[in-house]
């Protein structure tokens, strides 16, 4: 990276200040720059997130990116409805799967989450409408989205809500600091700190952006 302030705005080589975290690995960059944080109503990504921040539990976000397109061959597209028709032998096709994390407990609650999800739509009309509940108050949000601030909220009361109530319904792991990457990521919240480049642009994404209902 060419620079970065106390904030933490990192300048990369292209030139542009975004958040200090994607570094000026490219892929990771393009996901900060195109993805994170912008709004998101469809059912399957939304069931993809979680799905993919319960396998980076104990991993880096990076790993799990890297491998993302692995992940949705091995899982049908995250389709809720194919993955719950999974069997014995889907499960021993996972699990010797180089491509993805082989993690049986993890790889056991995408089956189990497929099969919780589609419950829930079956429920409440969609997994969006359910999720996009937990939105936090705009003024329970930081006056300033500095790093420091960003790094102290790895948990808050609504991730910790979402997370309680999905393990209610039988969802596994969808703990608060999961649920609460999976609100940053799909625009629950804006956590582009100040100076980034992408926060404009998402915060009117978000103005925009239609709340399921």
């Amino acid at each position: 990276m060419a620079g970065s302030t106390d904030e933490g705005v990192a300048v990369g080589t292209d030139g542009r200040p975004r958040c200090w975290w994607p570094g000026d690995d490219e892929l990771y960059r393009r996901y900060h720059d195109e993805e994170w944080g912008r709004p998101v109503a469809d059912d399957r990504r939304l069931f993809e997130k979680l799905c993919l921040e319960g396998f980076q539990s104990g991993l880096s976000w990076l790993t799990i990116l890297r491998k993302r397109e692995n992940f949705r061959r091995a899982f049908a597209g995250f389709d809720p409805e194919a993955i719950a028709r999974f069997d014995e032998q889907d499960m021993d096709r996972l699990l010797t799967d180089p491509g993805i994390v082989r993690h049986r407990g993890k790889i056991e609650a995408v089956l189990t989450n497929a099969r919780r999800c589609l419950d829930l739509i079956d429920e409440q009309g969609s997994l969006a409408r359910f999720v996009w509940r937990f939105e936090p108050d705009p003024a329970t949000r930081p006056a300033r989205v500095t790093k420091a601030a960003v790094c102290a909220m790895s948990t808050t009361k609504e991730s910790t809500g979402l997370s309680k109530e999905l393990r209610r319904r039988g969802w596994a792991f969808v703990g608060p600091t999961t649920a609460y990457a999976f609100m940053q990521s799909m625009g629950l919240v804006d956590d582009h700190i100040e100076g980034c480049h992408v926060r404009e642009a998402v915060e009117r994404e978000r103005a925009a952006f239609v709340r399921p209902v």
